[in-house]
């Protein structure tokens, strides 16, 4: 018999899940049958039919709580947290207002670890997991977005350490997505142009889709990865290569 992935009957929670790789997220999640909720401060006109939205700001961590309990009220479980909410704009460290920094890591950091505690006792009584959407910034030097980088290398440390501390009941996983072609990837590189040379610098030779970095996250919210915690799938398409830094300029 084939394999396959069935997460009929899971209800999901999306940080970030109505645009860009949240989106991609939702949709594949979707697709193998769960029930997904979404997060975000407005709600969009475009969600998929069957998706519920939960409005809330993320990073305050009073919100944590209530996101939590809003799902439960409107599904009546969670097997699923999926903190994907992040970003940050291009700005060199040392032009950096420390609100800023503190804003960036309070999205990029804090919130997983706010969501996910609060999400923890359910998650525990379900068998569930947790996966946190990093970045390869995380994994290297990150010129003109530091504090978005060192955010997302402690969002990795958060994963290795809640995976040892709330085995066996609760697994939680990290995918880190090299370039992801979302609706803001031309603008971020300067254009169609830049955002082609940059796209020639993955050894795949393109940015990934929103749903591939959404394939990743469906298997490690299955029962093919059981036995998977602590981990971190880095969907690059190979990596980057220096001379990504000389076309953004750092």
């Amino acid at each position: 018999m084939a394999l396959t992935i069935d997460l009929a009957g899971q209800v999901a929670l999306v940080t970030g899940g109505a645009q860009g790789v949240g989106r991609g997220i939702t949709d594949r999640l979707l697709a193998a049958g769960a029930t997904v909720a979404v997060v975000a401060r407005n709600e969009p006109a475009d969600l998929p039919a069957g998706v519920s939205f939960h409005a809330g700001d993320v990073r305050a961590p009073e919100v944590a709580p209530a996101l939590v309990a809003s799902v439960l009220d409107a599904h009546g479980r969670l097997d699923l947290l999926v903190n994907n909410a992040g970003g940050s704009p291009s700005v060199a460290a040392a032009e950096a207002s420390p609100r800023f920094s503190t804003r960036i890591i309070e999205l990029n950091l804090l919130a997983a670890l706010h969501l996910s505690t609060a999400a923890h006792p359910t998650l525990a009584a379900t068998g569930g997991s947790i996966v946190n959407i990093t970045s390869l910034s995380g994994l290297r030097p990150s010129p003109g977005t530091a504090a978005y980088g060192a955010a997302k290398a402690g969002l990795l440390n958060l994963t290795r350490t809640l995976a040892m501390e709330w085995a066996p009941e609760v697994r939680v996983n990290a995918v880190s997505p090299g370039m992801v072609r979302t609706e803001l990837f031309d603008d971020y590189y300067g254009g169609p142009e830049g955002a082609a040379a940059a796209e020639a610098t993955v050894p795949m030779g393109r940015a990934a889709a929103p749903t591939e970095v959404g394939d990743a996250v469906v298997f490690l919210a299955s029962p093919l990865a059981a036995y998977v915690t602590g981990a971190d799938i880095d969907v690059h398409g190979g990596g980057e290569a220096i001379a990504l830094h000389t076309i953004l300029g750092h």
